[in-house]
């Protein structure tokens, strides 16, 4: 570990949020939350794999200059670029390329329950994988905000009927959720060794160009770009503020705070995406979407409020 790794800030795994901590938790709330109107642009005439390798290739990019202009190393170990490649194959490819096919066969309310789920994931897998006990307020919380978001989308998942084709969606994006997940502790591991979350990225996202240009040749996708201004732009937005600003802020908030409370953030995903369809698409709030809002913002309260400290014996 360099010097410059030992003067970071301490994680605060269970106390306050601090200032940083609430600015890194809204900017990828916001962020990802308004992703999904680049992401429908997206989808249509090039094949999600091929998308998602433009995507991350021209993130990587701007990573690996970003790194540069930091002035942070570049060099690791073979053991850290196999990491890395895990980063790439968990974060950066697998969760989005099965979310992206899960999404063709079931509604989208349905889609965002399960990406939700990744804030209990996160708890379970936080506590098998590097030891973080499970607090209770912080799982009452998360169960508060799965449940919040399955009443928001209850009349979309209801009115769905469920055949052969969505039960294989469902489980495709339950596995990307695990995916997700499991990049999630590999990232907080990397950083509990001291290695930085932009660099990290950087190599991460490489590699999960090179996964995804792999699975796309065997797939026998053609490698084209959409020449249309929503395409482009859909692409610009989603390699410079949801790939790399975003998930900057993301892993670096789920080393300081834990995987638990960082996992919450995909809780409020959806939230952030009614309030613009309200605006966009006039959704109508009915009284079981307020009553799934009122929960999701008493777990969010839950998970990221200061416990209360223990009286004395």
């Amino acid at each position: 570990m360099t010097a410059t790794d030992a003067a970071r800030p301490q994680p605060t795994l269970a106390g306050r949020l601090d200032g940083t901590d609430l600015s890194l938790y809204a900017v990828t709330v916001f962020v990802w939350g308004t992703s999904w109107i680049a992401l429908r642009m997206q989808l249509g005439v090039v094949a999600p794999e091929v998308s998602l390798v433009w995507r991350f290739a021209l993130a990587a990019a701007l990573m690996f200059a970003w790194v540069a202009a930091k002035g942070e190393r570049l060099r690791f170990s073979a053991a850290d670029h196999l990491r890395f490649a895990g980063l790439g194959v968990l974060i950066f490819s697998t969760n989005f390329v099965l979310f992206y096919y899960g999404g063709l066969t079931i509604p989208s309310g349905l889609l965002a329950v399960v990406f939700s789920l990744a804030s209990v994931v996160n708890l379970a897998l936080g506590a098998l994988f590097l030891g973080q006990r499970i607090d209770g307020r912080i799982a009452a919380g998360g169960a508060l905000g799965v449940l919040g978001v399955a009443a928001m989308f209850a009349p979309q998942i209801l009115g769905a009927g469920f055949d052969r084709a969505s039960l294989v969606g469902l489980g495709l994006c339950l596995g990307g959720t695990l995916s997700f997940c499991l990049g999630n502790m590999l990232s907080a591991a990397n950083q509990r060794r001291g290695v930085p979350v932009l660099p990290a990225n950087a190599w991460g996202m490489a590699y999960g160009v090179l996964f995804l240009t792999l699975v796309g040749l065997l797939r026998g996708h053609a490698f084209v770009v959409e020449p249309t201004l929503g395409y482009l732009g859909s692409l610009v937005w989603l390699a410079v503020t949801a790939s790399v600003v975003a998930f900057a802020c993301y892993l670096t908030l789920l080393g300081r705070i834990g995987a638990a409370r960082a996992g919450y953030a995909t809780v409020l995903f959806p939230v952030v995406a009614l309030a613009i369809s309200t605006v966009v698409e006039g959704y109508r709030w009915t009284p079981l979407a307020v009553a799934g809002l009122v929960l999701v913002i008493a777990g969010n309260i839950l998970v990221l409020a200061r416990p209360r400290a223990s009286s004395p014996k």
